[in-house]
């Protein structure tokens, strides 16, 4: 434990040290990760699948605010929805409505759920994001992370019938739109993973906010069953066809996951928990105090000897041997 502890303090400190140039490469790695994802994914426009343009579009994120991030990576899916038909373009329009309308109403600064809920489903590992938001943010959290979900499922619906979407010629632009706009809408799957995503948020949020013993750790566990078990009922009562193992295996994996983020956001020593009464004019207060469990980084210590003190120490055992003679 004590090996974690002084690792954890050495990545603290080496990013305290280094965040004016550990930031943008995050920036820069993120990025360039979520637009060759997209390409990867889409691909329906040519002109930007150059892994040129992916790497200048992740260097100028990595010098500007994550804000700025959001708004290129739905200029690439645009551009991709585009290029596969006007109606899919003007479908995803309106999704970005809906996610401008909620998530900047509610939670405009949470960049990085936003940006982190499509990618972390492509990865299998979406389970994650709610017990990660109710762990670290507010209950305005939920907001930003139903968003991820429907843009990723308005994503999925595009992939998924491409062919018939990029070669409906026989059909009127109006009768297209409506088949995208009602398969989107009428998508079980997706209301069920947004409604269990923002429960398990708000009773993550509301479980570690307790003045209990080892609150965070109940919260991940008590979040982590309760999504695993509103899929499941979702999935019996109105048949979304959910992969049980993938939900079981994927939400113990966001568990460890999540108790892994806590770990380094910080760890709290129990055992030493002291409780505390005081009072001023109006009030009497009651404080259970935790520490936090810390550790000291040992520092390494380099004995430089130079030339000259070697010298010295080899004219002195000299003369010490001929004085003995």
């Amino acid at each position: 434990m004590r090996n974690l502890l002084e690792m954890k303090e050495y990545i603290k400190g080496f990013y305290a040290k280094y965040e004016e140039f550990v930031v943008p490469v995050l920036k820069f790695l993120l990025g360039f990760i979520l637009f060759l994802t997209i390409n990867g994914r889409l691909g329906y426009m040519n002109k930007i699948n150059s892994p040129v343009i992916v790497v200048v579009a992740a260097l100028l994120c990595s010098f500007m605010p994550l804000g700025v991030m959001v708004f290129l990576c739905a200029v690439f899916l645009l551009l991709h929805a585009y290029a596969l038909s006007l109606e899919c373009m003007a479908a995803l329009l309106i999704a970005y409505l809906f996610v401008g309308v909620f998530y900047f109403r509610f939670s405009p600064k949470n960049h990085l759920l936003l940006l982190l809920s499509p990618l972390l489903f492509i990865l299998k590992i979406p389970y994650v994001l709610p017990l990660a938001a109710g762990l670290f943010g507010t209950p305005a959290t939920a907001v930003p992370v139903i968003c991820g979900v429907v843009i990723y499922y308005v994503l999925a619906y595009m992939t998924g019938n491409a062919n018939a979407l990029g070669a409906g010629e026989s059909d009127s632009a109006l009768q297209r739109f409506k088949d995208v706009t009602t398969g989107v809408t009428g998508n079980r799957e997706m209301i069920i993973v947004a409604v269990a995503f923002a429960i398990t948020v708000l009773l993550v949020y509301a479980i570690r906010r307790m003045s209990i013993n080892y609150s965070r750790a109940t919260a991940i566990l008590v979040g982590t069953l309760a999504d695993i078990v509103i899929l499941l009922v979702g999935d019996l009562m109105y048949d979304a066809n959910f992969s049980i193992p993938a939900v079981i295996f994927g939400s113990i994996a966001a568990a460890l996951l999540a108790l892994i983020m806590q770990f380094f956001h910080f760890t709290l020593d129990y055992a030493r928990t002291e409780k505390v009464q005081f009072e001023d004019d109006e009030y009497y207060y009651y404080v259970k105090a935790v520490p936090k469990m810390a550790v000291a980084v040992p520092e390494k210590r380099v004995k430089k000897i130079t030339t000259q003190r070697a010298g010295e120490g080899t004219r002195r055992s000299h003369s010490k041997g001929k004085s003995r003679k």
